[in-house]
């Protein structure tokens, strides 16, 4: 702890000065028991805390960053200088995140007992069990916060919530082995299918799958900007562009090795984490040209919204 602290400290010197929205990144590392916090505008490493267990999971609050450490079965709770204000060790397999600002919300999924948890985002205790499909992994909001996805990976679906009532509103099958997921800005519901190379794109107030749209190998995360789709392709070391207007491939660009937690900046960049380099990718979604290559603790994988 003392060790956390110090970290800390390091972080709170520059919190005054903290950029705008999307410039600053929470990557969990999870071969590092750690978050690295990654100043995208300086491309510092501005502090590394401490997070036992192994974290991949990770939601971003107006002022707080949460973390989901698999091994230890952990939800914590930070502040933005790094305190552990809340933990809470739950009894199943969590892994996935994301965090409902309209209610003060924490979601998490449970991989092995086909449910997802929702915690007091400020205590993390239990609010509610909502049941879903096996499996389930990476969870996403709608833009305005009122539909909650989550990707059921051995269910080949995708089951949506309404988060003011809790309540289960349909399901939606898409292609083999779902993980992770993402709204566009015009509502549609991207999830990429690491089993079956595609992403299915959906409306999710119908239900109804709009296309499905062949990318690389194992695509993990999904993230907009500039009027387009980006997807991380593990397998390829790639990230296909998609356009939005027509769902037609834009280009396919390398990243580091085995490309996984992706997000958008509001300044319109993508940030993405690549595992098994220690990297964080910078990449202007207009130019789609790389504009930084930032180092991590080891082994990023920023699975969840992980932007300020």
């Amino acid at each position: 702890m003392s060790r956390l602290r110090d970290l800390a400290l390091g972080l709170s010197l520059t919190l005054a000065a903290l950029p705008a929205a999307g410039e600053v990144a929470f990557v969990t590392c999870q071969n590092g028991d750690a978050v690295s916090v990654v100043d995208l505008d300086t491309g510092t490493e501005r502090a590394r805390w401490e997070v036992p267990g192994k974290p991949a999971g990770v939601a971003v609050g107006k002022d707080a960053v949460f973390t989901v450490s698999p091994d230890s079965k952990t939800v914590r709770r930070f502040s933005l200088r790094g305190e552990v204000s809340a933990s809470i060790t739950l009894d199943g397999g969590p892994i996935g995140a994301a965090y409902d600002a309209r209610h003060d919300r924490l979601f998490v999924s449970d991989w092995y007992n086909a449910r997802l948890w929702a915690l007091d985002g400020t205590t993390l205790e239990v609010q509610a069990e909502l049941p879903a499909g096996a499996a389930p992994a990476g969870l996403g909001l709608s833009q305005d916060g009122t539909l909650l996805a989550a990707a059921e990976r051995d269910a080949d679906r995708v089951s949506l919530y309404d988060t003011e009532t809790l309540a289960r509103l349909r399901s939606v099958s898409v292609g083999t082995r779902p993980f992770g997921l993402g709204f566009a800005p015009d509502g549609r519901l991207f999830v990429g299918n690491v089993g079956s190379n595609d992403v299915t794109v959906s409306d999710p107030a119908s239900g109804e799958v709009l296309a499905t749209v062949p990318v690389g190998e194992r695509p993990y995360g999904v993230a907009f900007a500039a009027g387009r789709a980006f997807v991380t392709n593990q397998y390829e070391n790639t990230l296909s562009v998609i356009a939005l207007a027509d769902l037609s491939p834009v280009a396919t660009l390398e990243t580091g090795e085995y490309p996984e937690g992706i997000s958008a900046t509001a300044d319109g960049r993508i940030a993405v984490a690549n595992w098994f380099d220690n990297t964080l990718s910078v990449i202007d979604a207009a130019s789609l040209e790389t504009v930084a290559v930032l180092e991590t603790a080891d082994g990023p994988r920023a699975f969840g919204a992980f932007l300020f």
